[in-house]
């Protein structure tokens, strides 16, 4: 089969030919039907050769959807030809957190050399992808894989962000997002389905802010030096009940800490690098601030069901798997409004 490899450090990842795999006892077999293409790739192909924490060569896609093709010994619960979903931060299923379903959190995924596809275990960028458990398959019944496969990361992820949040965004409340790309558009969305906030959208690019107001921002200008004062002016000099910050460079996050109420949540998920320092003075009273990762598989349900219910949609643009790495080049240019997908059977 064909898949997308990042096969050498420091070089772009290629299109080759590998064996199709066979779904071992407890494994099942997916033809991919759609796979996303993610910021996160291209942090793991910029690290240096020192530390590099995977076996290369490595397939690339942590955002997986597809149809099940055939099914290990043991499988139950999906049938052969069933539309799916992929739940990405795979866990040992048995820590307390997995039991809860929050595998995103398990206690064990070091101990036992657990990683989600794309990011250490092969990933969807291919046209067939190994899922190691029956459970992390989520049915989408008459979904549009192409338009849903970012959901599994880039609804997913700022749903659970957003979720965390919920109680602070009441009437009259005010929630920012930082980076309107393919995490922020989404939370824009999540936050005019799921509360009553008024929604503040910052972004370097116009682009990027004309798809915020598209897709439901009642306010969005530049994220530059005057940003945070205008948070302040919008809100009465009080500030945002809630921020969320989808890229994480210093700068971003720095913004992010101005923009805050007291008793505001401050959530840095871009994985930029942007630290925010935290102690007596240095912001509101009572501001708290969060990094979390990804999302739970129950989370995963609703985002579908809010997918459904016609209330998120995702800007793609849809590439061949032989363009694949052109969908790359094009995302780390800043070329992409909104998410890549690629169609590796299509």
């Amino acid at each position: 089969m064909k898949a997308l490899q990042y096969r050498e450090i420091g070089k772009a990842p290629e299109v080759v030919e590998i064996p199709t795999p066979e779904p071992k006892p407890g494994e099942v077999l997916l033809k991919v039907t759609a796979a996303g293409v993610c910021h996160s790739d291209i942090a793991v192909m910029e690290w240096p050769a020192e530390g590099f924490p995977y076996k290369l060569p490595l397939t690339l896609g942590h955002e997986g959807a597809g149809t099940v093709a055939a099914l290990g010994d043991g499988v139950t619960g999906v049938e052969v030809g069933e539309s799916v979903a992929v739940y990405g931060p795979w866990g040992c299923g048995r820590c307390i957190k997995c039991a809860a379903g929050e595998e995103n959190y398990c206690q064990r995924v070091r101990e036992l050399d657990i990683n989600p596809p794309g990011l250490g275990s092969p990933g969807a960028i291919a046209e067939y992808l190994i899922v190691d458990d029956a459970r992390h398959l989520v049915p989408l019944g008459s979904l549009d894989p192409v338009q849903t496969v970012p959901l599994t990361d880039a609804g997913l992820t700022p749903y659970h962000a957003i979720k965390k949040s919920l109680p602070k965004l009441t009437p009259g409340s005010t929630a920012v997002v930082i980076g309107t790309g393919g995490l922020g558009h989404v939370a824009v969305q999540v936050l005019r389905a799921v509360s009553a906030a008024k929604v503040v959208a910052l972004d370097v690019s116009e682009d990027k802010l004309e798809l915020a107001r598209k897709v439901g921002a009642h306010e969005a200008f530049l994220s530059d030096g005057d940003a945070a004062g205008k948070v302040k002016e919008l809100t009465g000099g009080i500030g945002a009940q809630a921020v969320f910050d989808f890229v994480g460079v210093g700068p971003t996050v720095a913004t992010a800490g101005a923009c805050a109420a007291v008793e505001a949540d401050v959530t840095i998920v871009g994985i930029g690098g942007g630290t925010l320092p935290v102690g007596f003075g240095a912001l509101p009273f009572e501001v708290s601030v969060k990094a979390p990762y990804w999302g739970t598989r129950d989370e995963l349900i609703e985002v579908l069901d809010l997918a459904r219910d016609g209330l998120i949609d995702v800007h793609v643009e849809t590439y061949s798997l032989e363009e694949a790495p052109k969908a790359y080049e094009r995302l780390h240019a800043g070329r992409i409004n909104g998410r890549a997908v690629i169609l590796p059977n299509g």
